[in-house]
């Protein structure tokens, strides 16, 4: 399967940078470019990739507003790699809350940005580094408590969300558990249905703000 990729960012030598990389892959495609994420929306729509590399500061309209923008207007929308040059950066935490699926730094090494695209593209775990972990603590808050208390989960459930918190893969929390990893998807899932959960990103970020599982 071939992971196709959309690149957004307001610097052309840094859309340079990822697509040299990126396509030096095999398996990965660029699939188009966007300078600003006013534009993401209508390119999604046409390019459909699987997955937006997008840059969190830009002029006309931020990552932020573009994830949100995404996530709202985009039916199947793709998966959200925010791509930044600071990582304790608030406004990595407020894409993430968005509903960005992970992060990565404009300094990465190409193998690192290779792995970020593939492991977000294949949607079961993802990339929340030790830094954005730490901003959870000033987003705590009594309404996230007051959800993860009323979710009820079940000690496996909890024990599979403090393992989503790590950023394992439903492969890895399986080894950890000793289970079957249709197992761990079937609990990953009830895990977001309890609490209103979209997907794994807005679960793990209730899990940090609710004090279920501390950044480090």
């Amino acid at each position: 399967m071939t992971v196709s990729v959309l690149l957004v960012d307001d610097e052309p030598l840094v859309r340079a940078g990822l697509r040299a990389v990126l396509e030096a892959q095999p398996g990965i495609e660029v699939a188009g470019e966007a300078a600003d994420g006013a534009a993401v929306v209508p390119l999604v729509r046409r390019l459909r990739p699987d997955v937006v590399a997008m840059d969190v500061r830009m002029p006309l309209q931020d990552g932020i507003e573009a994830t949100r923008a995404v996530l709202r207007l985009v039916d199947d929308p793709p998966k959200i790699l925010v791509v930044t040059t600071f990582e304790n950066d608030a406004y990595v935490y407020d894409a993430l809350r968005a509903g960005a699926d992970g992060f990565l730094l404009k300094r990465s090494r190409p193998a690192e940005i290779v792995h970020a695209v593939r492991l977000v593209a294949e949607g079961d775990s993802l990339l929340f580094p030790a830094a954005v972990r730490d901003l959870a603590r000033t987003y705590g808050s009594p309404a996230a408590r007051s959800v993860l208390d009323r979710a009820s989960l079940t000690e496996r459930e909890r024990e599979v969300l403090r393992r989503m918190a790590r950023g394992l893969s439903n492969a890895e929390i399986a080894d950890e558990l000793v289970v079957g990893a249709e197992t761990v998807k079937s609990h990953v899932s009830a895990v977001l249905a309890k609490l209103g959960a979209r997907d794994r990103t807005q679960a793990v970020i209730l899990a940090y703000e609710s004090g279920f599982v501390s950044p480090g």
